[in-house]
C-alpha cells in the first residue's frame, strides 16, 4: 500500500491547486473521529464544513443510501421520483415553505435564489433592472452569481464582471442597509449566521426590521441558511429564532450529510411570480438517490431528537469557550449559537491557521473562518465528554508555537 505522503504528492500533480489542503489523507471514520491511512485518530470539530450532522459510519443512513443505489440512482427530473416527492414533503414540513427546488450544491441553491427573485421582480412590472442588497463580509458561494453577492471584495475582483445590479450593506446596521434601498430593489439576501465572514449572528431587531421593510416595499428576503441551517444554531433553521420566515431560503450541507444536494425553498406567493418550465433546471438535482439521503436525515433528526442535542451541548460548549477564553489573552471575542461558534484570535498573538494545523497534529480537525476566527461546527451529535477532549487538545494548539 502507498503511503499517505505519496498519495499527497500524486495529489499535487493531478488536482487543481484551489485548495491549500492539510496534509492528511482520511480512510475512514466513526460517530465524531475520522482516521488517517496510518490509523492515526482525529477528532472532528469540522464535520466536511457542517455536512456531516449525523457523524460518521451512521448504519441507518448508509443502509438507505445502498437501498437506493440497488433500487434505482438517477431517471432526471423529466418524470417523477418517489424519494424526492417524500424529500420535499418533509422540507417543507420543516422549513415552513411551500414550493422547493432541488440543487446539487450550496452555490447552485444561491443561483437559483437569485434567479427566483429577479423573474419574481419581471413578472411584476416587465423591467430588467432590478437591484439586489447583499451584506459585507458574506460568502455564499463561488458560482458567478453566488460570488456577485458574495460581501468580500478579494473574492470577486479577479472574476470581474460579475453579475450586475448588486449593492452590498453592513450586516447587522438596519440604516446600512435602507440607505441602499430603491424602488429597483427586489431582494435582500443574508446568511443568518454569517459563517466565513467571523460566525455572527443577525441581531433580533436587524432581522425583524428588515423583515418588516420587506413586507412593505414587497422586497423578497433571501435567508441562506446552507451552513447554519439544519439544526446547526439549536433550531431547524436559524431564522425561527427570529420569529421571521424567509420568502426563499437555501440549504445544502446538512441537508444530504454527504451526499451533493442542496435546495431552494419559497413562499407559494413567491413561486406564484417566479419560475416556470424552461426558466431553470439541472440534469442530477433532486435524484432518487440523494432524496433518498435527504429522507433519511430528516427522519433521524426527529426521531433521535437532534436538536436537543445541539442545544444541551451547545450551551456546553458556549460555557467551555468562554473559560477558555479567560484563561488565554490571546483570544479577544467568542460568539455564535449552538453548535456553530468562533473564537476570535489577535493575530499578533496566535494566527488561526497556525493554531488549526497545530490541532491537526494533536488529533483535533478545526477550520479557521476568515483570517482570525477558528470555527466549531462539529456534527451534531457530539457529546459533552467529546467537547472536554476538544478543548484539551485545543490547549495544546494554542500552546505550540
Amino acid at each position: 500500500m502507498k503511503s499517505m505522503n505519496e498519495y499527497i504528492n500524486e495529489a499535487e500533480e493531478v488536482l487543481l491547486h484551489t485548495y491549500n489542503r492539510y496534509p492528511v489523507v482520511f480512510d475512514h471514520g466513526e460517530g465524531v473521529k475520522l482516521y488517517d491511512l496510518n490509523g492515526k485518530e482525529y477528532l472532528d470539530f469540522c464535520a466536511g464544513i457542517a455536512v456531516f450532522a449525523l457523524g460518521y459510519g451512521n448504519e441507518e443512513y448508509n443502509n438507505a443510501l445502498k437501498a437506493q443505489v440497488d433500487k434505482l440512482i438517477h431517471t432526471s427530473n423529466l418524470f417523477y421520483s418517489v424519494p424526492a416527492i417524500n424529500a420535499a414533503q418533509a422540507l417543507t414540513g420543516v422549513s415552513g415553505m411551500d414550493r422547493v427546488f432541488f440543487t446539487n450544491s450550496g452555490a447552485e441553491a444561491i443561483e437559483g435564489a437569485i434567479k427566483s427573485a429577479r423573474k419574481y421582480a419581471f413578472t411584476k412590472d416587465g423591467n430588467t433592472d432590478h437591484e439586489i442588497i447583499a451584506m459585507n463580509k458574506s460568502f455564499h458561494g463561488r458560482t458567478m452569481g453566488a460570488l456577485s453577492v458574495t460581501g468580500k471584495k478579494q473574492y470577486r475582483e479577479p472574476f470581474y464582471p460579475m453579475i450586475g445590479n448588486i449593492k452590498y450593506a453592513d450586516f447587522n446596521d438596519f440604516e446600512s442597509v435602507l440607505s441602499q434601498v430603491t424602488d429597483k430593489t427586489c431582494a435582500i439576501i443574508m446568511e443568518t449566521i454569517q459563517g466565513e465572514g467571523g460566525i455572527y449572528p443577525a441581531k433580533d431587531s436587524f432581522l425583524k426590521d428588515v423583515r418588516k421593510l420587506c413586507d412593505e416595499k414587497d422586497i423578497l428576503l433571501i435567508l441562506d441558511e446552507i451552513q447554519c441551517g439544519m439544526g446547526r444554531s439549536g433550531n431547524m433553521f436559524a431564522y425561527e429564532a427570529y420569529g421571521i420566515k424567509p420568502d426563499i431560503l437555501t440549504v445544502a450541507k446538512a441537508v444530504g450529510c454527504g451526499v451533493p444536494v442542496g435546495a431552494f425553498m419559497m413562499s407559494q406567493r413567491v413561486a406564484d411570480k417566479a419560475l416556470v418550465p424552461g426558466d431553470h433546471g439541472t440534469t442530477y438535482g433532486g435524484n432518487p438517490l440523494v432524496c433518498a439521503a435527504v429522507c433519511e436525515v430528516l427522519r433521524q433528526f426527529e426521531e433521535r431528537d437532534i436538536l436537543k442535542n445541539v442545544n444541551e451541548t451547545g450551551a456546553y460548549l458556549y460555557e467551555k469557550l468562554e473559560m477558555l477564553m479567560g484563561e488565554y489573552d490571546c483570544i479577544t471575542a467568542h460568539r455564535g449559537r449552538g453548535l456553530i461558534q468562533g473564537i476570535e484570535l489577535d493575530p499578533n498573538k496566535k494566527k488561526a491557521s497556525q493554531v488549526c494545523k497545530n490541532a491537526i497534529e494533536s488529533g483535533l480537525i478545526i477550520i479557521t473562518a476568515g483570517s482570525d476566527i477558528i470555527r466549531f461546527i462539529p456534527p451534531l451529535i457530539i457529546s459533552k465528554e467529546d467537547i472536554d477532549n476538544m478543548i484539551v487538545l485545543l490547549k495544546q494548539a494554542l500552546e505550540r508555537d
